[in-house]
């Protein structure tokens, strides 16, 4: 599993070039790709810096143009945090216009979308996002499950800690985000290595870890 960051030092820039992390970027950001690195478009939804629609869009295009398609894992498409009828709204009429920019197209999924239907034909990555009891709950588990055995790529959002790393990893998510080095990434970056590592060397374990 890739773990995706911000790139908020050198070290951490470095570490994104070797393929150890991904970047993470939105439009609150003001931060470019380091040359190299596997990258995601977050809609900026969630918490501060969404510009609205329109701006949204022209920052994700201008994204692409310059950083290219071969190395984005995805954009997400626009949400509503913690509202799964809003975000099914929002979101199908920009799934396709991010298709059409060669990149694929994330849908979030919040509370409830279970009940209402997952667009599964219109999008290609599924974005675990609503609330905490929700995404580490078993409706999440069962959506991130199916979407594997569509051979959809699973991302989870608001991963910050090894339960959740460990949880993410069971789920079969193949990449997941977080602000774990937005604090002190020279103190936190060896332990969110140490992380990837683990999974890298005994992915069978971490149910155990994360107490499933």
């Amino acid at each position: 599993m890739l773990y995706l960051a911000t790139p908020s030092s050198p070290l951490v820039r470095q570490v994104m070039n070797d393929g150890w992390l991904g970047c993470m970027t939105t439009p609150a950001q003001g931060q470019t790709v380091p040359d190299g690195a596997m990258w995601a478009a977050d809609n900026g939804r969630f918490g501060k810096g969404w510009p609205g629609l329109d701006l949204w869009f022209a920052w994700l295009s201008v994204m692409v143009k310059r950083h290219g398609t071969a190395r984005c894992l995805f954009a997400l498409a626009p949400d509503v945090p913690f509202d799964a009828e809003g975000t099914l709204a929002e979101s199908l009429p920009w799934l396709p216009r991010i298709r059409q920019l060669g990149v694929p197209a994330a849908f979030a999924a919040q509370d409830g979308c279970e009940e209402l239907g997952v667009p599964w034909g219109q999008f290609d990555v599924l974005f675990l996002a609503g609330t905490t009891e929700w995404k580490l709950g078993p409706s999440a588990e069962r959506l991130a499950r199916h979407a594997t055995d569509l051979g959809k790529p699973v991302h989870m959002g608001r991963v910050n800690s090894w339960r959740r790393f460990a949880l993410a990893e069971w789920f079969g998510c193949s990449t997941a985000d977080g602000t774990y080095l937005k604090f002190g990434p020279d103190v936190n970056l060896p332990r969110l290595l140490r992380y990837c590592a683990h999974v890298a060397a005994q992915p069978s374990l971490l149910g155990v870890a994360a107490g499933r």
